[in-house]
């Protein structure tokens, strides 16, 4: 007989149902992690509506509320908050990884509404689990900390959440809710199959040509029991809506109710489709959406964007009557004349610098002015006054073009880097006008030149243990008595694909040399020469240094690019990045438009050595580092890599207090012994305060000096320069 004890238990206290309740462990989806580590993905599919169908339907359907419940609290009351965007953009891209998804603002629209649902659907089985009796009334002790599922819900997290159900205003809406839907007049009957997944069944059982079916069609069968029979009153709302859909047109429909909210007699609500279900709005079903009337901000907004536009248009128009006045001014083209050949400038391709007037006269860049008959800038007849000019180094960053290019919708200078421009004649000085005195001084230190070519003596004589920069001696006399000592002359070297990545060709121009000899500003023929001098004398042949660093293009990813063309550097970076098998240090010198920095990049470890010798920040370069950190994460999804949640979104930045240069000259030459003693050291992490066996405030001007000699003797020995 029981005790007084046993009967006097509590009766708010829950059953017993161990023996009933049906055991069975969390879902976290473990077979797609292990295909997603195998490379494999799934596709899905989707109906005319843009709802998901097909057989990984109701896999994705799980997997997403797997996500919902690793990366959003069950103490977020609203799906709506702007602080849980950073946990959804987690599950759509994990998503991603794993399912054939055009990444679209329509796909990761629906798939982040299907993962609202899902958290709400794990907020009310907590609830109904844990916080309710079996009558689905609150109970009033303490509920226990749910521990099988302690990897979702943290003990402050249950604690807070068991204090939201809890609050009377929540109490009242779920009674509310509860006594609506105890007895619905119209009972769903097919389980989690959905409407989506319904209408793809009946579609493929009646072999049907159709894409779709009316939602009074499927709101029916979703009500038809597994005995397949028909309540009266369902078929009677069917029965009247076939009878609406005769008498009702299609823009009569649209803009009111639908026939099937009509039969039922029922409000619509606004942004979904009765019968249809999730996904389905009234924008995707109908050709033209339900329109309402934007509100005053709504209002403002458009007419300020009105007034912008109206702004610009001004501005472009401002433009083009200035390029269509310079037009008309062009000179009369034939076959015979010399279009745009001036003599004042030597004809052919030189070296020359470029001034700006306004609003103060002063050097903004170097380059290459093209002096030749009939030449075109854009397939067009340059303006009267201008010669072509090919931008190499930007010494102003804030210059404007003197015209703007239309084609590329370039207006400022640094953007103009490694393309052609329209410039002023009176504002070029070629540069061997401007370094005239510079270079009768070198003569007189080399001395004169012999008659036969072939024997080329150096009369210079230094002083008792002075550096002697023989080998720059030496191609200055080779450049001087070779065809080379013409204007516009040039050299081929071959870049064979295992240094950037591709096969490809460097020109060497007369002023690349004399920018070596007069120690000016390298451009990326001089510096992509010195990678080729790199390759051949330490890595060729070596295999664990050709293995351990590798090289990227200047030419392919610089300043002016990055801002045209973003999609092509990125592509190129992470084509170069998957070419690694192992840790590979990639050695990027990067343009900024007036100056030259290093960049060492460890795609697997995602790790990026910034060594700038002025001592800047890589925060001065947005777009350069905007295009690393973009390239590395795309890098890291190809390769199927699986970081910790902790780091997925940081790739370390790391600034090597690097020797620093005390002009505005040298930051070509320091980026080449960068690379030099990097590859010399054969380490791949670089220390912060860079390698004690080269460790020093400044580079001295012998230091410099070894690295011109070094590519002054490769151009030699490769004969690149010959008599």
């Amino acid at each position: 007989m029981a005790s007084d004890q046993e009967n006097s238990q509590d009766a708010n206290a829950p059953d017993d149902t161990s023996e009933k309740e049906i055991t069975r462990g969390i879902t976290i989806m473990k077979s797609i992690i292990r295909d997603r580590d195998k490379a494999v993905t799934y596709n899905v599919n989707w109906n005319a509506d843009n709802q998901l169908i097909g057989s990984n339907a109701a896999k994705l359907a799980s997997y997403i509320g797997t996500l919902v419940r690793m990366h959003i609290p069950i103490t977020a009351t609203r799906w709506s908050n702007k602080e849980l965007g950073s946990a959804k953009d987690k599950i759509w891209t994990e998503i991603l990884r794993s399912f054939n998804i055009e990444d679209t603002t329509i796909r990761k629209k629906y798939i982040l509404q299907l993962a609202g649902k899902r958290h709400r659907g794990w907020r009310t089985f907590l609830t109904n689990k844990y916080l309710k009796d079996k009558e689905k009334f609150f109970v009033e002790y303490d509920p226990e900390y749910p521990v099988k599922y302690a990897i979702f819900i943290t003990e402050e997290e249950w604690v807070a959440f068991v204090a939201q159900r809890r609050d009377e205003n929540f109490k009242k809406v779920s009674a509310t809710n509860r006594e609506r839907a105890s007895n619905p007049t119209y009972a769903y009957k097919k389980g989690r199959l959905g409407y989506a997944r319904l209408e793809e069944k009946i579609l493929d059982e009646t072999k049907s040509d159709a894409t779709s079916l009316p939602p009074h069609v499927l709101w029916k069968e979703a009500r038809v029991g597994k005995d397949g029979t028909v309540r009266d009153d369902v078929q009677h709302i069917y029965d009247e809506c076939e009878t609406l859909s005769q008498s009702i047109s299609t823009a009569e429909d649209q803009e009111n109710r639908s026939v099937l909210s009509r039969a039922l007699n029922v409000p619509e609500y606004p942004g979904r489709v009765r019968g249809k279900g999730h996904g389905c709005t009234p924008t995707s079903l109908y050709k033209n959406p339900r329109r309402r009337n934007p509100s005053n901000q709504e209002v403002m907004e458009t007419l300020q964007a009105l007034q912008a536009q109206v702004l610009q248009l001004q501005k472009d128009n401002e433009r083009y009557r200035c390029m269509e006045k310079c037009s008309s001014q062009l000179k009369e083209t034939s076959e015979k004349a010399s279009i745009n050949c001036q003599n004042k400038f030597p004809e052919g391709i030189s070296s020359c610098q470029l001034y700006l007037s306004s609003p103060t006269y002063r050097l903004v860049g170097k380059g290459k002015v093209h002096n030749t008959s009939g030449d075109l800038l854009h397939h067009r007849p340059l303006p009267d006054g201008h010669l072509k000019v090919s931008v190499d180094v930007v010494l102003d960053k804030d210059a404007l073009l003197p015209i703007p290019d239309i084609v590329s919708e370039t207006t400022l200078l640094r953007d103009a880097i490694g393309s052609f421009v329209a410039w002023p004649l009176d504002l070029i000085f070629i540069d061997d006008e401007v370094f005239a005195q510079g270079s009768q001084q070198l003569s007189q230190k080399i001395g004169s030149r012999q008659k036969n070519k072939r024997d080329l003596p150096v009369k210079y004589l230094p002083k008792k243990g002075a550096f002697v920069p023989r080998y720059q001696i030496s191609l200055e006399t080779l450049v001087d008595s070779s065809d080379m000592a013409t204007a516009g002359a040039i050299r081929l070297l071959d870049m064979e694909e295992d240094i950037f990545g591709y096969s490809c060709t460097e020109t060497i121009g007369k002023e690349d040399l004399e920018h070596i000899f007069r120690h000016q500003e390298l451009g990326v023929g001089v510096i992509h020469t010195y990678i080729r001098f790199l390759y051949d004398n330490f890595m060729r042949g070596n295999d664990q240094l050709s293995n351990r660093f590798r090289f990227v293009s200047s030419s392919l990813v610089n300043k002016a690019l990055i801002c045209r063309e973003p999609d092509s550097c990125r592509e190129y970076l992470v084509k170069r990045f998957m070419a690694s098998s192992t840790n590979n240090l990639y050695l990027w010198p990067y343009n900024s438009g007036c100056h030259w920095l290093l960049l060492a990049i460890d795609p697997l470890k995602e790790v990026v050595y910034f060594l700038n010798s002025i001592d800047g920040e890589w925060t001065n370069y947005p777009d350069m580092k905007q295009l690393v950190d973009t390239s590395i994460k795309v890098f890291r999804s190809q390769r199927q890599a699986r970081v910790p949640r902790t780091k997925s979104s940081n790739i370390t930045w790391i600034k090597v207090q690097c020797p620093l240069q005390r002009n505005g000259i040298d930051c070509g030459y320091f980026v080449m012994r960068f690379m030099r003693e990097i590859i010399n050291m054969n380490q791949i992490e670089i220390p912060i305060t860079y390698f004690d066996e080269y460790k020093c405030a400044h580079y001295t001007r012998l230091q410099l000096e070894q690295i011109k000699e070094e590519l002054c003797q490769y151009f030699i020995e490769k004969r690149l320069i010959s008599i």
